[in-house]
C-alpha cells in the first residue's frame, strides 16, 4: 500500500513538473515570436507532414504534430519555426520523439539537397561504396555529409563561400524541398537556437550564385 502511495505521489509530481516546463516553453517561444514580429500558435497542428511532404523528418513515426509555431516575415522571406513530435513503437517499446526546426521560403524553386554533419557511421557506409558528395575543400568534405540526386546542383549551391559560411556556423541538419529550406536538430531549440537555424538557411539562400537564381527563375517561368 505504501509503495502504491509513493508511485501515485511521484506520478503527480512528474505531471506538475511537466506542465510547468510546458508552460515555460510556451511563454519563452511566445515572447521570442512577439519580439520578432511573428505570429504564435501553441496548439498542435497535425498538417505539417502534408504541408511539407518533401521533408522526410516530418513523416517519421505516427501521431505527428507541430506546436509552438511562430510564423511570419524574416528579412523578406517567409519563416516557420516550430517544435515537432512523433511516436514510434508499441507498448513498452513506445517512444515519443521531440525536435525543433525552422523552415525558410525561397524566392526561386529549389532541388533536393541534404546536408548534415559527418558521422562515424558514414565511414562504414563509405567503405561499402555508399558515399556522399565530395568537394574540393577537404575540410568541408570531412565535416559535412552531402547528398543530392543532382551533383551539379549540389556543387552550384555549395560553392567556396557557402562552404566557408557553413564551417563557421553551428551545425544543423539542412534539407532543401521544392521551395523551402528546412534546418533542424533532433532536440528542442532555445529561442536563440531558432535564430541560429534561420541564419543558416538565410545564409545559404543569400549565397546562391546569380547565374543559378536566373536559371531557376527561368525554369520556373517555363513550367507555369
Amino acid at each position: 500500500m505504501q509503495g502504491l502511495i509513493l508511485i501515485l505521489v511521484f506520478g503527480a509530481v512528474l505531471l506538475v513538473l511537466t506542465a510547468g516546463l510546458r508552460a515555460k516553453r510556451h511563454k519563452d517561444i511566445a515572447a521570442w515570436a512577439s519580439s520578432k514580429g511573428l505570429s504564435f500558435d501553441a496548439g498542435n497542428d497535425r498538417s505539417f507532414d502534408d504541408r511539407y511532404p518533401e521533408f522526410r523528418c516530418l513523416r517519421r513515426g505516427r501521431s505527428r504534430s507541430a506546436s509552438h509555431i511562430a510564423e511570419g516575415d524574416w528579412n523578406g522571406r517567409r519563416v516557420t519555426a516550430f517544435d515537432y513530435r512523433y511516436v514510434t513503437g508499441e507498448g513498452k517499446s513506445r517512444s515519443t520523439h521531440h525536435f525543433s526546426a525552422a523552415i525558410l521560403r525561397s524566392e526561386v524553386p529549389l532541388k533536393p539537397l541534404y546536408i548534415r554533419s559527418e558521422h562515424v557511421f558514414d565511414k562504414v557506409t563509405e567503405f561499402l561504396g555508399i558515399d556522399d558528395i565530395d568537394f574540393e575543400s577537404a575540410v568541408f568534405s570531412r565535416e559535412f555529409h552531402v547528398k543530392s540526386p543532382d551533383k551539379r546542383w549540389a556543387y552550384d549551391v555549395i560553392h567556396q563561400r557557402t562552404m566557408e559560411f557553413l564551417l563557421a556556423m553551428p551545425r544543423f541538419s539542412i534539407e532543401f524541398g521544392t521551395r523551402n529550406v528546412m534546418v533542424w536538430r533532433n532536440r528542442r531549440f532555445k529561442p536563440s537556437t531558432f535564430e541560429e537555424a534561420i541564419a543558416v538557411a538565410s545564409g545559404i539562400l543569400d549565397r546562391l550564385p546569380d547565374y543559378l537564381l536566373r536559371e531557376m527563375a527561368k525554369d520556373s517561368k517555363g513550367t507555369t
